[in-house]
């Protein structure tokens, strides 16, 4: 009785989750997202939640999670950015597949480790495979009784459509004949099947019901223990090392070219000085990539030698945390050169999504050399925990602060210094990029092109059809209105 009980229950959180897969559908493919992706992330941890009785593990890393799916979510709705449009596209539902299994496992479970990754595809794995199982146990139970009335039914059925088919083309070609009204209606009638779309119909019911049966699947596997395949395992696993005489060496070598380069960069960029024959920008753009290059290398490194190299005495553990501290303080000097290479290259150019993007990583790398430095000197912190928080942390501030703004306002300070502006660029942004066009418009109308631009884009605006609700976006929303009112007589 509790197994019936069981079944009857399953069935039920089925039916659930296929009309969460019609949100999804609903949601995410009618049209460009905006306020569907809130709609659906709505739906889907109320769902979660009632399933799992508001209850979950892992809390403080958890809620950050949380606040990081919600901020992305929302960003379809607040902000029109083409990058992140497309990249959130993957990065979210990652997020949320890392959030529910995650709050969802034992707190004893270390989340910050690459085989974590692995127990998510695992997770994942086993609700497609449930699915399966499920919907092949619920077709049997239902049909385990009637295989011998089925099977005569369709018999009966089949011989009916043979004999009615030939009956039906014969009556109704003679009622053609005889009435021309109802010919039309019947001739009509393939135009009308056609103009029902049912292919684009089957695929979307197919979608509803694949998105379905994986959030049931996934739902009922998450709190199930999953047993670690073993394929195969080594008799003997030999733990690799790094020599601590090899590595003082080699951090010896590099820290001295490095310190050698560091005391040019004081000269140049605390000075007034350059070489000869390099504007700033040409100067700026020689060397920002390597030295970001070399910052990657520098990082790898670090990362390899606390990892593998082991100090045997006191002495030359001592002796690596020095030469760990001066590679860290050297590899930010060579960060911030590149910094300053690249407002040098912006000045000169101007603004843009690559640009900014890279200042904002130059940034990130700067907060992940400080910590890495801390841990050099307090051994028992652990790097991993916080480089995920940061690099999470990082991206959500990235979405949060709406870039392509920025780089108006940038661009625009630079025109009103320069009377420079790069329109071609700002047209190819979303709707932000437009809003600007129009700032400029207000200040220069007669700037070269800028005319015939907002033409088009008003033009284009204006054969748009209606947006739905769930392409809903206050960005598009409100340069959309500010466009359809410009006056560009």
């Amino acid at each position: 009785m509790e197994a019936v009980r069981m079944k009857q229950k399953a069935v039920l959180f089925l039916f659930v989750c296929l009309g969460l897969g019609a949100l999804a559908e609903l949601s995410f493919l009618h049209g460009r997202i905006g306020l569907s992706y809130l709609v659906f992330m709505t739906g889907f941890y109320l769902i979660f939640f009632l399933r799992f009785r508001l209850s979950y593990n892992h809390r403080r890393i958890g809620l950050l999670f949380m606040l990081a799916i919600w901020i992305l979510a929302g960003s379809y709705l607040f902000y029109d950015n083409v990058l992140f449009y497309n990249l959130n596209l993957f990065i979210l539902p990652l997020l949320v597949l890392f959030h529910i299994v995650l709050v969802t496992a034992p707190n004893k479970l270390k989340w910050a480790m690459p085989s974590f990754m692995k127990i998510l595809w695992e997770k994942l794995e086993a609700g497609i495979k449930y699915s399966f199982q499920f919907c092949a146990g619920l077709f049997e139970s239902l049909f385990k009784n009637v295989n011998i009335q089925l099977a005569q039914t369709l018999k009966r059925i089949l011989v009916g459509l043979g004999i009615g088919i030939p009956l039906l083309l014969v009556i109704t070609g003679l009622l053609m004949s005889a009435d021309a009204v109802f010919q039309e209606i019947v001739l009509r009638l393939p135009q009308i099947i056609l103009e029902l779309n049912f292919l684009e119909g089957a695929f979307r019911f197919l979608v509803v019901i694949v998105l379905g049966l994986l959030f049931f699947g996934l739902f009922q596997v998450l709190q199930v223990r999953i047993k670690p395949k073993e394929n195969f395992r080594p008799a003997t696993r030999t733990e690799w090392s790094w020599d601590s005489i090899t590595a003082v060496t080699t951090l010896i070598m590099l820290n001295t070219v490095y310190v050698l380069f560091a005391v040019i960069q004081f000269r140049y960029f605390f000075g007034n000085d350059l070489q000869n024959g390099f504007t700033y920008a040409e100067y700026a753009r020689r060397g920002f990539f390597e030295l970001m290059l070399v910052t990657m290398i520098n990082w790898s490194l670090i990362m390899s030698c606390l990892k593998f190299v082991h100090a045997g005495s006191k002495g030359f553990k001592t002796t690596l945390k020095m030469m760990y501290s001066l590679l860290i303080v050297v590899s930010g000097i060579m960060l911030i050169s590149a910094y300053q290479r690249l407002s040098m290259y912006e000045a000169a150019f101007g603004f843009t999504i690559d640009r900014i993007l890279a200042h904002s990583f130059m940034i990130f790398l700067l907060v992940i050399f400080a910590y890495t430095l801390i841990k050099v000197w307090i051994e028992k912190l652990t790097l991993m925990h916080f480089y995920v928080i940061a690099g999470l942390i990082f991206y959500i501030a990235l979405n949060a602060i709406n870039i392509e703004q920025i780089i108006v306002d940038n661009n625009m300070e630079r025109f009103e210094e320069t009377g420079e502006m790069d329109i071609y660029y700002l047209n190819s942004l979303s709707y932000t990029g437009v809003d600007g066009l129009m700032e400029l418009y207000k200040v220069e109308p007669d700037y070269p092109e800028l005319r015939r631009l907002l033409q088009q884009r008003q033009q284009q605006v204006m054969n748009e059809p209606e947006i739905s609700w769930q392409s809903y976006n206050f960005t598009r929303q409100e340069v959309t209105e500010k466009i359809k009112d410009l006056d560009l007589k």
